[in-house]
């Protein structure tokens, strides 16, 4: 289980129930959750945390809390499943403050996500999923080498499915 690790600019920690003033703040923007679903209430975002930390419990990975190296919450981001049209997929997620949005802060922790799920957690694939407006999101993908695979109707919105694979040994 990796609870905690950096990235250049970033320090990512397993979620934890002291991070939900921070989640509860994230999911109240309706910027942030413009392409989440919308925004999270209070009980919405406790509901949310619990899930996350039972997938913890459950797989041993999840999401983390993504904080800057001054401490100030940035966002979230991490693995974890999903189904897509009735397959089971892992997914890459990630979601920053507008504060510290167009630093690049999305490709740096996508992309160490990707190496952590597809080299020592050792899933064969990683999706992103992506509401199909969400252009800033899929050039965020396609920097970290995911390819387009197709377009669903996932939870009732058009959504585009991005997919790396691990390279073969």
């Amino acid at each position: 289980m990796i609870e905690t690790f950096a990235t250049q600019r970033l320090i990512a920690e397993k979620l934890r129930h002291d991070h939900l003033p921070d989640l509860t703040a994230l999911h109240l923007d309706p910027e942030v959750s413009l392409y989440l679903g919308g925004v999270r209430s209070p009980e919405a975002s406790r509901a949310y945390l619990d899930v996350n930390l039972g997938h913890w419990d459950r797989h041993g990975f999840g999401l983390w809390a993504l904080k800057m190296s001054d401490g100030a919450f940035a966002g979230r981001a991490g693995i974890r499943p999903l189904v897509i049209e009735e397959t089971p997929e892992i997914e890459i997620a990630y979601t920053f403050r507008r504060a510290v949005w167009g630093q690049g802060l999305a490709t740096e922790i996508a992309e160490a996500l990707t190496v952590l799920a597809l080299g020592p957690l050792g899933l064969p694939s990683l999706v992103g999923v992506v509401m199909t407006p969400h252009s800033a999101s899929r050039n965020v993908l396609e920097k970290c080498g995911y390819h387009l695979e197709r377009g669903v109707l996932h939870h009732g919105a058009e959504c585009v499915v991005y997919r790396r694979y691990a390279l073969a040994a």
